[in-house]
């Protein structure tokens, strides 16, 4: 099967970048050319990202990454910070509060995404850290073209900004405006720190790993650290829940946490092996909806057909019940991934998918796991009807606030492969400028994950010190016929693994190439709580882009989904990259007019 696309799928035998800004890729793309290998490349484009996009992720954001280096097993680095070790639940109790909020300093975590970036370079990579960040560099204190979706964030905080938070007026306002859309932009305070940490990081070292040592230890306990310390320790910020609050991050905390290895989750699927992160993240849930819809015979449904929409939406919503009610990090407790990922249970929880929209949350029963699941309906809040967590849809474009004066945020992706084979898919986010304001003499922003923690005790998600937030952050890798094949992904919150799975199906049921899969109208639902504060549900809720056929559209209502029509490209920004042999393929999402593929 063929369709037309707005762009080609790119390929050639030396190597493939893409991700979801034009200027990180074609940073990646250079160092390719310039003898680099894909974690180089990766490192390159993920720093690239923080200047280019500090609406979707910062220095202080998360960094989970699934890596393929050539001839070894598939990993997962795991760049999830954790809770602060004064973050406990009586701690936000004793405050009045009975949600973390979804801004300001309360709801950091350690910053993951430096010390991330730092272990991939020094394992895996071949270039030297002055090499990797140049283009980052040189966006921040140069500038870059300021994309519209970043002068309307900018406008829907510049209020909060010019009142509350003057460091990041100071950044983001220049001359007391917004910058506009289409102007070149810099940050040179970030891009001081960041040269900063490159010259003590020289100075200290004697080689490639010494310096990359040197630059983990300046961020984890020389001035980067010291000044996130103050800054927490020492200003009060306004945050969504309408009062002032100091941080509970320390420099200790931040010493104490260093990016992490470990095995993938993975689920066989019709010849191939889909590689995710634990349930520390939502990862298992593309799992689940694999494991659930082995079941039916999706070939024979048509890729735009209701029987097709329906069965993996109603798939959906059974696995992430089971994310809500199981998932949290395996550190602090069993999760029974092999029970919910087992052929016996997803057979009958399969037999639970009929011919309508499933109104209620029905997570599985596994005697002595599992928890309660706290419900709160959009509709209850129509002002925060949409959420406050990761759009990634068109027509929030310019309204970057809900009714509330929350600012959402969102998330970026990266996919490489190189000419040697090696593989690395990440999905970079938090930080964003508009969720907490700009530190003093870094310029950037923590990050606000630890909204995703419940304050209650009944749930292994609850907030526990040292704990790791369940993340919606979902890079993908899978193997075909054993061999590594595709790294592929998204930002969009809880969206992300329902896009990228609904990429997959589309490359693996229907035939169709990495750019025709990912430019297939897309469609999704928000029936399950929101991960991201206030945390909403909206049951049998069903967004669709509007190139579907009137025939299918007609026959979800009269199903029961409550059918949302969005514009005939405004839903999600997936990436992919895949090899076969010598051939290495790339493809971008055009939505949004952002992401790019690019390889030769």
């Amino acid at each position: 099967m063929t369709q037309f696309t707005t762009r080609p799928e790119i390929s050639g035998a030396f190597g493939v970048v893409t991700s979801t800004h034009w200027l990180a890729s074609a940073a990646g793309m250079a160092i390719l050319e310039k003898g680099g290998n894909a974690f180089d490349a990766a490192v390159a484009t993920g720093f690239a990202l923080q200047i280019v996009e500090p609406h979707l992720n910062g220095p202080a954001g998360d960094v989970p990454a699934l890596i393929a280096p050539a001839g070894k097993p598939v990993q997962v680095i795991c760049g999830q910070g954790v809770a602060p070790a004064a973050a406990t639940i009586k701690a936000y109790k004793d405050l009045g509060l009975d949600m973390v909020p979804g801004t300001g300093l309360l709801a950091t975590v350690v910053p993951g995404a430096f010390d991330t970036w730092m272990v991939m370079l020094r394992d895996h990579g071949t270039m030297r850290l002055a090499d990797v960040m140049a283009h980052a560099l040189s966006f921040a204190r140069d500038g870059y073209p300021l994309i519209p979706r970043i002068h309307n964030t900018i406008l829907g905080v510049k209020d909060l900004f010019a009142s509350e938070w003057p460091t990041s007026a100071a950044i983001y306002l220049p001359d007391g405006d917004v910058p506009k859309s289409g102007a070149l932009f810099s940050n040179p305070v970030l891009g001081n720190m960041y040269a900063r940490i490159i010259s003590e990081a020289e100075s200290t070292g004697t080689d490639r790993d010494s310096e990359i040592e040197a630059a983990r230890r300046i961020w984890r306990e020389g001035f980067v650290a010291e000044a996130i310390d103050k800054f927490c320790r020492d200003t009060e910020v306004l945050d969504s829940s309408g009062r002032r609050h100091r941080g509970l991050l320390t420099g200790a905390d931040i010493a104490a946490w260093e990016a992490t290895y470990e095995d993938p989750l993975t689920y066989d699927y019709h010849g191939y092996t889909v590689c995710k992160t634990g349930p520390w993240g939502q990862g298992p849930v593309f799992l689940q909806q694999l494991a659930l819809l082995k079941n039916f015979d999706l070939t024979s449904m048509g890729n735009t057909s209701a029987d097709f929409v329906h069965t993996v939406v109603e798939a959906s919503k059974l696995a992430f019940a089971d994310r809500e009610a199981f998932y949290g990090d395996p550190n602090f407790g069993d999760i029974p991934m092999q029970t919910l990922l087992g052929d016996e249970y997803n057979q009958a929880r399969a037999k639970l998918i009929g011919s309508d929209a499933s109104l209620s949350q029905n997570p599985g029963n596994i005697p002595g796991f599992g928890g309660e699941m706290f419900v709160r309906l959009a509709s209850d809040d129509p002002g925060m009807a949409s959420g406050a967590g990761e759009p990634t849809m068109a027509r929030f474009d310019d309204h970057p606030t809900d009714s509330s004066g929350v600012a959402r945020g969102d998330t970026c992706h990266l996919d490489i492969i190189d000419k040697w084979g090696n593989m690395v898919a990440v999905t970079p986010s938090g930080g964003w400028l508009q969720s907490s304001p700009a530190i003093p003499g870094l310029g950037f922003c923590l990050n606000t994950r630890a909204q995703m923690f419940w304050l209650n005790e009944n749930t292994p998600s609850k907030l526990e010190p040292g704990k790791r937030p369940r993340t919606t952050l979902s890079p993908s890798l899978c193997l075909r016929d054993g061999e590594p094949y595709m790294v592929f992904g998204t930002p969009g919150g809880d969206q992300q693994d329902q896009w990228s799975l609904h990429l997959f199906l589309q490359h693996v049921h229907f035939g169709l190439n990495l750019q025709e899969s990912i430019e297939a109208p897309e469609f999704h639902t928000n029936h399950f709580p929101s991960s991201f504060y206030p945390r909403l549900e909206n049951p049998a809720s069903l967004f669709l882009e509007g190139r579907f056929p009137k025939k299918t559209i007609a026959d979800l209502q009269a199903r029961g989904h409550v059918v949302n029509i969005e514009g005939d490209w405004d839903i999600g920004r997936t990436t992919a990259a895949s090899q076969e042999g010598r051939l290495r393929k790339a493809a971008a999402s055009p939505r949004h007019m952002q992401g790019y593929a690019i390889g030769r």
